[in-house]
């Protein structure tokens, strides 16, 4: 029993090493090179003291951002075993009805800036990371530099070609090739600092602290690149749920870390044996004949790292769309074995184009290097934040404990952030712009929603009402046989389409069912759970609602869900397998109604547009499915 368990855990971190640290274990190749970049705008110049105070930068933001801050405290912090910050927002939003709502509701809506922000490292990390890959081609033969963006190109528009196909025979390589990719760097590493020992002595926090107390000028700027050492670092707690926290501890402590820390010390070394291999530590590790092989290598690394990010923007839009800020969206699962495992059309096609926009206009690892920190850098700090507070209400550690701790870890991710704000007319300003247009449209969604959701009970009407309406007077429709089934929000309202049905056809099936779906604010519902059956007040009239309960990580199929309910429960014999599925659709008008200003409505109703079809997105057989149209202005 204890051989299987091992085995499970063994398998368990070979798969959160070819998924969950792609992105920061591909940050050697280029963090070292940025912060020393002479194009710099604020320059760090290249002296011995200076590369001991990076080095031991770096070394200590690694320790205190990635092992301290997400390791050891934050993934302590999950919604049933899910992590990131969709999942702090379902925690706070569960506490949203106390005395401290308003704190609540404030960090909730800095979550979903902090998501917004996602989707801006989801386009900048691919295009980073391949580009700081086959930049190492001019490093083996310069005539090659002209055809670095080209190739890179080429690699990017192949990775999101293939995303259809899913992840799920390609993924049984990623692990093996990411535990090649760290034993390189780390041997590499280990060359390096045998050139040249001393190096070692960076890993002392007193050079860290002597380089920003005794040159905080240059060294206040480095932070800058400094921090895209821990580009990635929000994986880690996203991807607890498919891996578990101690297997990706357990791969960041025995393999990870230790590799990245090698490479960092064996470049620190390189440069100050050679200030002039400052242009490309990474690569110039290794001699003349392995860089080729070392480029290859670190091209299939980076594309790892980019399809780990691409995934994370598929599994942060499902999940949003489930929690009510982004429309419903056409998601395919690509695995049966691995439920994280999905794509969404829309979504891949907006961050293929986004990704060679960014290829083309930057057309270098360095320049891009600006705006990623920036997306790193709140990201990190809006997550600390959320984690102290619900780690307060979660645990009750005293509040001067926690404040200490929070005050120590805010001011080193403040830091970082004040540092990126400097670079913000270099680049810095992207990601805050596409994480405010993305946040600008999740928020309008979601206000949205609520006002159409408001004009659409309005007209629907009480249901008990309605019910008894159809007890009181038989007459009103003639009585078909067969089973229909209409999904509807809840069960305080009548469903437009059954409504329509009655009013305008003047029929009723023998069996109705009335489904509303609800989304918990849980990843996923076990099936025992899952259904709840009310009478709506008669026994007899064959009218039932059906409650469906779905986490916001399960896939909402109502067919399946239907197999789930107690014959008995339906008030006769409702073939359910035969069952007729009516929908309500809504078209969206823009009205002189003062709910929202006059260009919120038009985001509004232009994103609904994206809203995938319904009919699928349920899982409901399209030769049984009749939808009925109505509109509503807001």
């Amino acid at each position: 029993m204890t051989a299987r368990q091992e085995s499970v855990s063994l398998g368990l971190v070979v798969g959160a090493l070819g998924v969950v640290f792609g992105d920061i274990g591909t940050s050697p190749i280029y963090t070292l090179q940025t912060v020393f970049n002479p194009r710099d705008p604020h320059p760090v110049p290249v002296s011995s003291a200076n590369v001991y105070g990076v080095v031991s930068l770096v070394f200590w933001s690694v320790t205190i951002i990635v092992t301290v801050t997400y390791v050891l405290l934050a993934m302590r912090v999950d919604n049933d075993g899910e992590g990131g910050i969709l999942a702090l927002i379902t925690l706070l939003r569960r506490w949203g009805g106390d005395g401290r709502g308003r704190t609540a509701a404030l960090l909730a809506g800095l979550g979903i800036f902090g998501a917004a922000l996602f989707f801006g490292d989801s386009m900048i990390t691919p295009a980073i990371s391949v580009l700081s890959a086959v930049e190492g081609l001019r490093l083996v033969e310069p005539s090659l530099q002209e055809l670095v963006v080209p190739i890179t190109a080429v690699i990017i528009v192949a990775l999101f070609l293939v995303q259809r196909r899913g992840t799920a025979t390609v993924g049984r390589i990623f692990g093996p090739v990411m535990i090649l990719w760290f034993v390189t760097i780390g041997v590499c590493g280990v060359a390096g600092i045998a050139r040249h020992p001393a190096i070692l002595k960076a890993l002392s926090p007193t050079y860290a602290i002597g380089f920003l107390a005794g040159h905080f000028g240059v060294a206040f700027f480095s932070l800058a690149a400094v921090v895209l050492c821990v580009t990635g670092a929000e994986a880690l707690y996203a991807d607890m749920g498919h891996f578990g926290r101690r297997s990706i501890t357990r791969a960041w402590l025995w393999l990870v870390f230790p590799a990245c820390v090698l490479s960092y010390l064996g470049q620190g070394a390189l440069v100050l044996a050679d200030p002039s291999n400052v242009a490309g530590p990474f690569f110039l590790l290794v001699p003349g004949w392995a860089r080729l092989p070392l480029v290859l290598l670190a091209t299939a690394a980076t594309v790892i790292a980019s399809q780990a990010v691409i995934t994370g923007a598929y599994s942060v839009a499902s999940q949003a769309a489930q929690l009510g800020y982004l429309p419903r969206m056409r998601v395919a699962h690509t695995s049966e074995a691995q439920i994280g495992q999905i794509y969404v059309p829309w979504i891949n096609w907006l961050l293929m184009v986004s990704v060679l926009t960014l290829v083309f206009a930057f057309r270098s690892s360095a320049a891009l290097a600006f705006a990623f920190g920036m997306a790193v850098t709140v990201t990190i700090a809006i997550t600390t934040l959320m984690f102290f507070y619900i780690a307060h209400r979660k645990w009750q550690v005293p509040a001067w404990l926690l404040g200490a701790g929070a005050a120590v870890l805010l001011t080193v991710d403040l830091l970082f952030v004040a540092a990126n704000l400097t670079k913000l007319v270099h680049g810095a300003w992207l990601p805050l712009l596409i994480a405010l247009t993305a946040f600008t449209i999740m928020t309008t969604w979601q206000h949205g929603r609520v006002i159409v959701t408001a004009e659409r009970n309005r007209r629907e009407g009480s249901l008990r009402e309605f019910i008894d309406q159809l007890r009181e007077d038989p007459s009103l429709t003639l009585t078909v046989p067969g089973t229909a089934v209409f999904l509807n929000r809840g069960k305080q309202t009548a469903p437009l389409a059954m409504r329509a049905n009655v009013e305008h056809n003047h029929v009723r099936h023998e069996h109705v069912l009335i489904m509303s779906l609800e989304v918990q604010p849980v990843p996923r519902v076990p099936p025992g759970e899952r259904i709840s059956v009310d009478d709506l007040g008669y026994a007899d009239d064959g009218i039932v609602h059906v409650t469906v309960r779905f986490g916001y990580m399960d896939t909402p199929d109502v067919p399946a869900a239907l197999r789930l309910v107690d014959p008995a429960r339906t008030e006769g014999s409702a073939h359910l397998e035969q069952a007729s599925y009516f929908l309500s659709k809504i078209e969206l008008r823009r009205g002189h109604q003062p709910t929202m200003a006059a260009w919120r409505k038009r985001l509004f109703i232009a994103t609904s547009y994206v809203t995938a079809d319904a009919a699928e997105h349920f899982g409901l057989p399209r030769e049984r499915t009749v939808i009925m149209g109505s509109h509503i202005e807001i």
